[in-house]
């Protein structure tokens, strides 16, 4: 069955909007955290060596970079088993 077919009753469209919203809402936080909060306390951080590197430039510089490339992936696996969920998903 094809999601275009689906009909969903009014209690499991709010379910799946709920989780969908949720979902977003901690990918947002995460995007805040690492793109916002880290920066701003860069100098802090720069206390701390990873890799040879201050933290606080380690993350800035790459750090970030590689938690929302694994936040994209995350949210995605996580949409799809959502969408599964409700049989809306792909085949």
């Amino acid at each position: 069955m094809s999601a275009d077919n689906v009909r969903l009753s009014e209690e499991q469209r709010n379910r799946y909007w709920a989780k969908t919203r949720n979902l977003t809402i901690i990918a947002l936080v995460i995007w805040f955290i690492f793109s916002l909060v880290i920066p701003w306390n860069a100098g802090a951080l720069n206390s701390i060596s990873f890799l040879g590197f201050p933290l606080g430039y380690y993350m800035i510089a790459q750090g970030s970079l590689i938690v929302f490339v694994a936040t994209i992936f995350w949210h995605n696996w996580a949409q799809d088993k959502v969408d599964d969920e409700f049989g809306l998903g792909e085949e």
